[in-house]
């Protein structure tokens, strides 16, 4: 028996977002009929849809442009770190250990679910770069997986391509604070070796 036309669209609707299935999107279509406040989400999508906006300089998620990130006279402007999604830039802020620029891309290479280059904001990167001489430093700060190490070296040859005159950093990697070593994985380990610190030289 198929469902009526309404709700198979809400289920299709729901089956487009990242790690949901067939089974998990009725689910979710169910208990929106369901839930007498569902209307709130409704009018949360609507609002969301309308009153947000990118920023136009740094691509994040914001209520106005620039956002209040990059409107801020008190954050070091010259050093950028570049981030795959807007929450990236919420933990960074959350943790309190930076006071610089955010550029986000909106997402890591990965053709395997259909984001590409295009779908990134790697050229807008590029063209911040070279029209803001003040900017010295790009910080990848990318996730330390496949997908990362993917987009870190996309936005790498892009500003190499641009011939653009600056430093280009990756976040260090190796063993987390408070961890213990029998805990971690290997590729953790391999970073961390391979990232080691002199503390004394003979």
């Amino acid at each position: 028996m198929a469902y009526p036309k309404p709700l198979e669209r809400l289920i299709h609707a729901f089956e487009r977002f990242p790690g949901v299935g067939r089974r998990t999107a009725e689910r979710l279509a169910f208990h929106v009929l369901r839930d007498q406040g569902a209307g709130e989400l409704a009018d949360a999508i609507r609002d969301a849809l309308a009153e947000s906006r990118r920023c136009t300089r740094c691509c994040n998620v914001a209520e106005q442009s620039p956002c209040a990130l990059c409107s801020d006279p008190k954050r070091d402007a010259s050093t950028v770190m570049v981030v795959e999604e807007p929450r990236d830039v919420e933990a960074v802020e959350r943790a309190g250990a930076w006071n610089g620029a955010y550029h986000v891309l909106m997402g890591a290479l990965n053709p395997s679910d259909g984001t590409e280059e295009r779908h990134l904001a790697v050229g807008e990167l590029v063209r911040r770069v070279k029209s803001t001489p003040e900017i010295v430093e790009v910080i990848l700060a990318t996730d330390p997986d496949a997908e990362g190490e993917a987009t870190a070296l996309l936005v790498l040859e892009a500003l190499d391509k641009a011939d653009a005159h600056i430093t280009v950093s990756r976040l260090a990697r190796g063993v987390p604070a408070g961890s213990a070593l029998e805990y971690l994985h290997r590729g953790v380990i391999e970073d961390a070796l391979e990232g080691r610190v002199a503390l004394r030289r003979v």
